[in-house]
């Protein structure tokens, strides 16, 4: 009789210390995580917005659609904090500018050569 445990599958190993869950290969080796990275996020469609939608009144500039793997994906979200002089983050393939800065995005978008556009009012 299997229990939760025998079903999860070999968690931590002594010789290759702790082991992905999914392909079951130890997480320097890991097939997963080395693909998800090199995955492409958006859909290539650049769409610059601002939002204050759940953050107590306070206005976000969203760039939404980069197609984009991770790494790529935060540098540029450094670049654009960088040239708008403001804080942000990236989060689910989304980067988000602390403050209204969307001409400031949209120009620095289209000075790197992507085909970015104003979405929302």
């Amino acid at each position: 009789m299997k229990n939760a445990f025998s079903a999860a599958g070999l968690v931590y190993s002594t010789d290759a210390g702790r082991m992905c869950p999914d392909c079951r290969q130890p997480l320097a080796q890991c097939a997963c995580q080395q693909a998800a990275a090199s995955r492409v996020l958006g859909d290539g469609k650049v769409r610059v917005s601002r939002e204050t939608k759940g953050r107590g009144g306070k206005a976000v500039t969203l760039v939404k659609g980069l197609a984009l793997n991770e790494a790529d994906l935060v540098q540029l979200g450094k670049q654009l904090k960088a040239a708008c002089g403001s804080g942000g983050t990236v989060k689910d393939g989304v980067v988000e500018i602390q403050g209204d800065h969307v001409e400031r995005v949209l120009a620095a978008l289209k000075a790197q050569g992507h085909q970015a556009k104003r979405a929302g009012g």
